[in-house]
């Protein structure tokens, strides 16, 4: 039982020091997402795995809360994460300014005929 108690207060400052890992992680994760940048993200969701198994040695504590900031946090990052990026690729591009498409109005255009392929014909060999 003395060990017991000795490992448990051993395993709280990990369990704790594992749960603001993840939550960094989970920040760094749901930026890349919003971002487009998918080995960044790969690599923070990576980080945030190991670092959510050493927010569960809060467990032997009986503290499940590092766990669950843990989890919640990738959560919440993935959902806002989401959420950015389909709102940034939603908004239009800059339109040209109007000087842009008369200047290319008034310019003339040069004819262009059609360029064909010219191929010869073999005749096929009788085997």
């Amino acid at each position: 039982m003395a060990v017991s108690n000795t490992l448990a207060s051993f395993f709280m400052p990990i369990g704790i020091i594992g749960a603001v890992l993840a939550v960094i992680c989970a920040v760094v994760a749901g930026i890349a997402l919003a971002a487009g940048a998918a080995g960044f993200f790969g690599g923070a969701v990576g980080v945030w795995i190991v670092a959510a198994m050493l927010s569960t040695a809060a467990s032997f504590s009986s503290v499940w809360t590092p766990l669950i900031v843990s989890l919640a946090a990738m959560a919440v990052a993935l959902v806002l994460g989401g959420i950015i990026h389909a709102v940034l690729l939603s908004t239009p591009t800059r339109m040209p300014a109007v000087e842009t498409v008369e200047a290319e109005a008034a310019t003339p255009v040069a004819k262009t005929r059609p360029v064909g392929v010219q191929t010869s014909s073999v005749p096929a060999v009788a085997s």
